[in-house]
């Protein structure tokens, strides 16, 4: 697996990427975390999975737009430069919702979709009690600023069902980056939607008919599982698959399912 470093719009971006057999599998990563979250599925598919501008080891500037379009647009910037004309994409949470609104944008250079507990761009999705204080000018940034290692292992532990889920080493990988540059990534990207916001961001949903999974732990603290029949119901190609034990990392609470989601993203249907 190769690891690079190049210039997206002024930025530095990380990325890795390994040979695949079939087409390009794009892995977009959600908060607070990084491409690190990708490792076991790049074996299998190959592909590409950057850290996105505001975390791990990618640039965190002050003045980038961190909002669900400025992510859009670093995607499409990103392949672009990568010379990719086309991309499976594979994401979660913040990054599921990326790639939707990337698709919606650019859908002729986009095969296929696996979308893994996402931020709902649809009617009916609340914010949940950290976010709604993540999104309070001043205590946000005091609620970030009181955020110790043990407080950040206790929340991702709390938004999985396995406790094999994070392990010391896979805690201490997010609490490397986890920085006042991604701490101000984390609080403008919620800053920079409300609920209306989202949900109109997906108002083209029903538009995309490429073959998609979404797969939900529907034991996610902070995302109801009812949001993955609502996409269900609104991508014209999808199928829902319902974890019942699993959490907000579906993959990492049940590590079967890395196989299951890398067979699709190659091409192959769900069972």
């Amino acid at each position: 697996m190769d690891e690079h470093t190049i210039d997206v719009g002024g930025t530095p971006v990380f990325y890795r990427r390994r040979a695949g057999a079939g087409g390009d599998v794009l892995y977009l990563h959600s908060i607070p975390t990084s491409s690190d979250d990708w490792s076991e599925l790049l074996e299998l598919t190959g592909g590409i999975a950057p850290d996105l501008p505001g975390f791990g080891r990618s640039g965190k500037a002050a003045a980038y737009d961190y909002s669900l379009i400025g992510y859009a647009s670093f995607v499409e910037s990103l392949l672009d430069i990568l010379g990719v004309s086309r991309v499976t994409v594979v994401g979660h949470g913040w990054g599921a919702a990326i790639g939707l609104a990337f698709a919606q944008r650019r859908p002729e250079r986009v095969d296929r979709l696996v979308i893994m507990n996402a931020i709902p761009l649809l009617e009916g999705f609340r914010w949940p009690t950290i976010a709604r204080w993540w999104r309070r000018p001043g205590a946000g940034e005091l609620m970030m600023g009181s955020l110790s290692r043990w407080l950040l292992a206790r929340l991702l532990r709390r938004g999985s069902v396995n406790p094999a889920a994070w392990p010391e080493g896979r805690i201490d990988a997010v609490w490397e980056h986890f920085d006042q540059g991604t701490q101000r990534a984390i609080l403008r990207l919620h800053r920079s939607s409300d609920e209306a916001a989202l949900a109109a961001a997906g108002e083209g949903l029903e538009h995309l008919d490429h073959p998609a999974l979404v797969v939900w732990g529907d034991q996610d603290p902070w995302l109801a599982p009812s949001f993955a029949d609502a996409y269900g119901q609104r991508l014209a190609s999808a199928r829902v698959e319902r974890v019942p034990e699993a959490g907000h990392w579906p993959w990492l609470d049940q590590p079967q399912l890395i196989a299951h989601v890398a067979a699709f993203a190659a091409g192959a249907q769900a069972p």
